[in-house]
């Protein structure tokens, strides 16, 4: 029976679909697209601070000069929790279809400053610890706070569009009055009961427990779902999973984006401060890890079966279809191989894009960890091409781009007799035709 026929794979299909599209993790996906820039650029001011300026510059000079990177991380990474909260929350209004998502994203953003600390710990130049007031700890607005922004700016997103709904909260100054402010005073007390509540929550957070919301998250939420995440084997389920959800038509975000991307993130954001302050990088797993090992060529690790078709197949329309997807598959494009080959649906394919990449990271993993290649340090942009994306992310290890063409060439052999089945498959069914 043919696959895309059979009733569970079509149930299994809609399911997945629906989790894609489902509102909240959508917006989340959202967010961190639009971040993810500030990101980039915050990992290629590091390669610039720690491998290009040490080859220009020596001593004072240097150290004044990779202030550069340094003021470029305290803009980006360094309130990772601060930009995600009124991102994810912007996104959610808009997705929800409400006119002013901007006017909710401030409100929420002003929430999540409410839920801070109002003593924290500091270090004085000389190394000391004190306790002050009436300051804004980078550690709680920084990659330590991401998942806290991202609860807080769905949670409190939530409550003022229910509470936007309810005719008797609403202030209508009439149609006379500019469209924006309309819409604030229409949001005004929403927004003041939703701030009001999580500043409540707050005190009695601070009265009862002596603690506050963000450093609850990061014990009791965060710590837990990031070890299960980023742990190799919850990031090879979920990875894979996601992969296998692309065979049959499914675009691998829809696990990806949720559930290992925020937490992949945080740990190369991790991995980039400490590189920056001289410190070993603290985690192997890493969104860049991914770009660099895992899928090269795109989701699949496609580059080695486009290299697989173009030396070894003799069919026609394989080899149309390798062409047409090199050149976009250099910068992790593979969309026209996905589809166009296909692999989607397509059982002697599945395997192999789905097992590769398993492969390829236990490899890589196990590398880093014995000190054959160095741990990934910079947010590289997904469309890197392999080989110098290595380079880039370990930031100037040579041993890196060495693995990765190790692995180009298992992929090519892994690929291969799977291709083989592939062309005997279509042969047999164009001669039934």
């Amino acid at each position: 029976m043919d696959i895309s026929e059979n009733k569970f794979i079509n149930s299994f299909i809609n399911f997945a679909t629906k989790i894609g599209n489902q509102v909240h993790l959508r917006s989340l996906r959202d967010a961190f697209s639009t971040l993810s820039p500030l990101f980039i650029m915050a990992g290629l001011a590091v390669l610039i601070n720690n491998v290009l300026f040490p080859w220009i510059f020596s001593g004072a000079t240097l150290e004044t000069a990779q202030l550069f990177g340094t003021n470029i991380s305290q803009g980006t990474l360094n309130i990772a929790g601060l930009l995600l909260c009124p991102a994810i929350s912007f996104f959610l209004a808009r997705n929800k279809k409400y006119s002013s998502p901007i006017s909710i994203s401030i409100a929420v953003l002003a929430t999540y400053i409410v839920m801070m600390p109002n003593t924290v710990v500091a270090t004085t130049v000389e190394g000391a610890e004190v306790e002050v007031t009436g300051v804004l700890s980078l550690a709680n607005l920084g990659t330590e706070s991401m998942f806290g922004g991202i609860i807080i700016g769905l949670l409190a997103t939530e409550i003022i569009l229910k509470l936007s709904e309810v005719k008797a909260l609403r202030i209508n100054l009439g149609d006379q009055v500019p469209p924006a402010v309309g819409a604030a005073f229409s949001l005004l007390i929403p927004v003041v009961i939703t701030i009001s509540l999580f500043s409540l929550i707050s005190v009695l957070l601070k009265v009862t427990m002596g603690t506050d919301l963000i450093s609850l998250i990061i014990k009791f939420i965060q710590a837990p779902l990031r070890g299960i995440g980023t742990s190799l084997v919850g990031y090879l389920f979920l990875y894979s999973l996601g992969n296998f959800l692309y065979t049959l038509g499914i675009h691998q975000s829809v696990i990806n984006g949720p559930f290992t991307e925020p937490f992949m993130t945080q740990n190369i954001n991790e991995n980039t401060l400490a590189f920056e302050s001289g410190r070993e990088a603290p985690n192997i797993l890493t969104v860049s890890f991914q770009t660099a090992f895992a899928q090269m060529g795109g989701t699949g690790a496609t580059m080695s079966l486009i290299i697989a078709i173009l030396i070894f197949s003799k069919v026609k329309q394989y080899n149309q279809v390798a062409k047409l997807g090199l050149a976009s598959g250099i910068f992790e494009i593979n969309e026209p191989v996905i589809y166009g080959l296909p692999i989607v649906f397509n059982l002697p394919m599945m395997i192999p894009f789905v097992l590769l990449p398993i492969l390829q990271t236990l490899i890589a993993y196990f590398a880093t960890v014995i000190g054959l290649v160095s741990r990934t340090v910079v947010l590289v942009p997904w469309i890197t091409p392999p080989i110098i994306s290595g380079y880039l992310a370990t930031a100037g290890d040579w041993r890196a781009s060495v693995l990765q063409v190790f692995l180009l060439i298992l992929g090519v052999i892994i690929y291969l007799p799977f291709l083989k089945i592939s062309e005997a498959v279509l042969h047999k069914q164009a001669t039934q035709e």
